[in-house]
């Protein structure tokens, strides 16, 4: 536990320089073997790709090796005949055979006529077949001919002819037999079968992966993946091509693959290697320096920790004295002797100990003086409290008050009315009409213990301190909408919701008491209640910048009324006012016949 209190940099200077030496030799030391390790892995991706260029290479080379050796064959098979005086079928059909049997890999070998018809073959396509439009044929004019290329549209037994139709891919190979002539002269034609060209590759690629991993691809003139990966079969190598995979592989490449006579198939091959693998001993070295490094980071660190111990002695004892005087185990400090920063820093510690002592004795005793000051106040607050609470209950009752008068009270002074009218005329009423008359009599008294109860719950359940005046507000109009059928819309301000306090619950009940009006003298079809504050434009700003003021509208399109006209009997404006006078808040009715009535309490907040 000591040695961690001892390496806390929050604690110890001699820890706060070690750790910023740390720190600052760590940093270089990732960074220098960062840029060491990225251009040592440059250089391995360059050598990489260099050497699988090579491999490419050899690849390119070797199929054009046996191409060229297999054209060769051909050639010199096609010199024979032509030097030959016996140029029968079977002569000629025992030549090919000779040549198939000797090498395998031609699948196919024919001669046909300068005039375009067949002569004899290994058994693919029948003596006088016309092949005078085989590109083998025609294009042997008087140069040999070599190429993958499969026709587009022939017939069958053109398309046998061209030896791609059943046997698939292939090489096409075709020699005049007369160079002098060219095809006029006979051609001697033969199929490469595919399957060879792949085992050459096969046996190349084993002899690479010997020492590495890696892959082979082949690909056709036009871009089309010749052999390769699974993955790559079927698709197509552009400039665009990603090879590497995102940085997966590193690749080699070599095009044009060419024969002696300039004879040209076009293809690439491509050598490529994973990446981890390839990048494996830089990635070793990368490791080794970070460790190197680090730790010779955190030796550089231990070692300036114990140096700045020693340096920063003489402040660590006053460090200890000052943690002394703070504990009260002793009255002064006694500061370091010389003339060093240390030293002077102790002195002026030593003369603000002192004045700091004298200061607390006399604090001592302004404190003393001040208790007695408390107790005399206090006791004044009580009083005043008391005061307050006492004003709070006046409040209370004079907003039960008000909220009886616009419940109990109307219902009461309904039902009255109505009883003294039966009493009056119970004697020349028909039964049904006694009937109708005590029925809207009951309507009237369960009406008003409703609204009694509401007004009961409305008391015990204080939506406004609980939900904020903004919601307690959307809840009330949702209700009244409800109830009424009136159609009702409410805009608030989104802070409204943290308007908590005794002004909001005031503000709800001026809004209660104004939807009450609506429901039963109004006879409106819709009711707007909007409740915003005030822009800088038309209010105030507090110190911050901010408004002070908000507005609030209650408007309906009913019947509207005189606002300055007697209303006896009639207590809920008079309570209005007085409920927006409690709040300091002013209060605006305004109404005419026919034109609605809007009531407008502007509040501070």
């Amino acid at each position: 536990m000591t040695l961690r209190l001892r390496l806390n940099p929050r604690l110890y200077l001699a820890a706060a320089m070690g750790w910023a030496v740390f720190a600052v030799v760590t940093l270089a030391a990732l960074i220098a073997a960062h840029l060491a390790a990225e251009q040592a892995e440059l250089r391995a991706r360059s050598d990489a790709e260099s050497l699988l260029a090579e491999f490419a290479t050899q690849v390119r080379d070797t199929l054009s090796m046996h191409l060229e050796t297999r054209r060769a064959l051909l050639q010199a098979t096609a010199t024979q005949i032509a030097a030959s005086e016996d140029r029968s079928a079977r002569t000629l059909s025992r030549a090919l055979g000779a040549l198939q049997a000797q090498y395998p890999e031609y699948s196919w070998l024919g001669i046909a006529s300068g005039a375009g018809r067949m002569i004899v073959d290994t058994d693919r396509i029948p003596p006088g077949t016309d092949v005078s439009q085989v590109p083998w044929f025609h294009e042997s004019s008087a140069q040999p001919y070599v190429s993958d290329a499969r026709p587009q549209s022939r017939d069958v037994a053109a398309t046998l002819a061209a030896g791609a139709g059943l046997s698939g891919r292939s090489i096409d190979m075709s020699i005049p037999l007369d160079p002098s002539l060219g095809p006029a002269g006979g051609v001697i034609a033969a199929e490469v079968s595919w399957s060879w060209v792949e085992l050459v590759v096969a046996r190349m690629q084993t002899a690479f992966t010997r020492h590495r991993e890696l892959e082979v691809i082949l690909a056709a003139r036009d871009g089309s993946v010749l052999l390769g990966p699974q993955a790559w079969l079927g698709r197509a190598i552009t400039s665009d091509s990603d090879i590497a995979e995102g940085g997966a592989y590193l690749a080699g490449s070599r095009a044009q693959l060419r024969l002696a006579q300039g004879l040209g198939l076009g293809w690439t091959a491509v050598v490529r290697q994973r990446a981890d693998l390839a990048l494996a001993p830089v990635r070793t070295t990368r490791r080794t320096v970070f460790s190197i490094v680090f730790l010779a980071g955190l030796m550089a660190a231990a070692v300036a920790v114990q140096a700045t111990g020693l340096l920063t002695r003489r402040l660590t004892a006053l460090a200890a004295e000052a943690e002394a005087v703070q504990r009260g185990q002793q009255r002064r400090l006694l500061p370091p002797p010389g003339a060093d920063e240390v030293s002077r820093i102790g002195a002026t510690l030593a003369q603000v100990v002192d004045f700091l002592q004298s200061e607390k004795q006399a604090l001592q005793t302004l404190n003393a003086e001040l208790d007695l000051r408390v107790i005399e106040r206090t006791q004044r607050i009580e009083r005043l409290a008391k005061e307050a609470r006492h004003a709070a209950v006046t409040r209370e009752r004079l907003r039960m008050a008000r909220d009886l008068h616009d419940t109990l009270a109307h219902s009461l002074m309904a039902l009255l009315t109505q009883i003294r009218m039966i009493r009056k005329f119970r004697a020349r009423m028909e039964t049904t009409t006694l009937e109708t008359e005590l029925a809207q009599a009951e309507a009237v008294a369960a009406t008003g213990l409703t609204e009694a109860r509401a007004a009961i719950k409305q008391m015990r359940d204080n939506g406004v301190r609980d939900a904020g005046l903004g919601p307690a507000l959307h809840d009330l109009a949702r209700r009244f909408a409800q109830r009424t059928g009136v159609a009702t819309t409410i805009e608030t301000d989104p802070l409204s919701a943290n308007w908590l306090d005794e002004r909001a619950e005031t503000v709800f009940r001026i809004v209660e008491e104004s939807l009450r009006n609506v429901e039963r003298h109004a006879k409106s079809r819709t009711v707007r209640v909007q409740l915003r504050r005030i822009p800088l434009s038309e209010a105030g700003v507090d110190a911050l910048g901010q408004p002070t003021r908000a507005l609030l509208e209650v408007a309906d399109d009913g019947i509207g009324f005189d606002p300055l006209g007697a209303h006896p009997g009639h207590f809920g404006l008079l309570g209005m006012h007085e409920q927006a006078a409690l709040i300091d808040a002013k209060i605006c009715i305004s109404s005419q016949a026919g034109q609605g009535t809007a009531v407008t309490i502007e509040f501070e907040y």
